[in-house]
């Protein structure tokens, strides 16, 4: 078998090429100035007229779907993913500094990954050992956020404390406003599910509303009930176990009220003691 090499380009060649690359790098460099020009005068309006969250939650969902589908070339879709990701929430940290604080129940390894894969490194990471306490943690601050993960076979370990849903039941208290991530696929380098909770947005638009989450408070739970939830299009996210009957995590599409999904799963055999919404999120985008 004969070998044969390839004549090197010549170097006037890859002189032109490599000033080319570091063009394109200054520009990049000078557009993200530009970018945090344009935040430097969002945070001056802001200031003057509404304050409260910088978070976007819809806006983002929508910014990363544009990311993925016009994406093209030799560059992983994880690699452009994972920059945008730090721009955004750095950017956003920027108008007003926040924490991400994870869930390391069930390890800390994924919600490591995880938060520094959508958050970045600037925007500090808090650990914590329970749901509860990363949820009393976001009530308290200002504008925190916390992830807690999704197992795979939807359920909440037993535990004999209400499941960690039950802590964003009530006016006033976080709230659901995201799914991670938002392009799901296969080989996701942080693909453990997730969902993200915030004190409640003070612009109600900012949140996307793709699909509700309820919890639920069942005293039964039959098969024609599972039925019916899914005629809704809905599904049993997550699920507790209990002695004293069922808690449910139930998402919903956006157009199905909360007194339509009780009578829906009342009409089917479920005895329904609560139901309440504790957040929403945007549609799943799959690659």
């Amino acid at each position: 078998m004969r070998f044969t090499t390839r004549p090197a380009p010549p170097l006037d060649n890859l002189a032109e090429l490599r000033a080319e690359i570091d063009r394109i790098d200054a520009e990049m460099h000078a557009l993200l100035i530009q970018r945090g020009s344009i935040i430097d005068r969002l945070i001056a309006v802001k200031r003057t007229s509404a304050s409260g969250s910088a978070f976007r939650p819809g806006r983002e969902a929508s910014m990363m779907r544009r990311v993925a589908e016009r994406h093209r070339g030799l560059l992983p879709l994880d690699t452009v993913e994972g920059i945008w990701r730090v721009i955004i929430a750095t950017f956003t940290w920027v108008q007003a500094p926040f924490s991400v604080h994870a869930d390391v129940s069930g390890g800390d390894a994924p919600m490591r990954d995880s938060a520094r894969f959508h958050f970045g490194f600037t925007v500090p990471y808090r650990p914590h050992p329970t749901c509860a306490a990363v949820i009393e943690a976001v009530a308290a601050s200002r504008g925190d956020l916390g992830i807690f993960r999704l197992d795979p076979d939807g359920s909440a370990p037993p535990s004999p404390e209400a499941p960690w849903w039950e802590g964003l039941v009530g006016e006033g208290r976080p709230k659901v406003i995201a799914r991670l991530p938002f392009i799901e696929r296969p080989t996701h380098p942080a693909g453990t599910p997730v969902f993200v909770v915030a004190n409640p947005l003070d612009d109600p638009a900012a949140a996307q509303r793709d699909w509700v989450l309820h919890a639920a408070r069942l005293e039964s739970w039959t098969p024609e009930s599972a039925r019916a939830l899914q005629d809704l299009y809905g599904e049993v996210v997550a699920r507790a176990a209990v002695t004293d009957g069922h808690r449910l995590l139930i998402a919903v599409p956006g157009g199905v009220g909360g007194r339509q999904l009780r009578k829906t799963l009342e009409r089917a055999g479920a005895r329904v003691e609560s139901l309440d919404e504790i957040g929403s999120h945007a549609a799943r985008f799959r690659v």
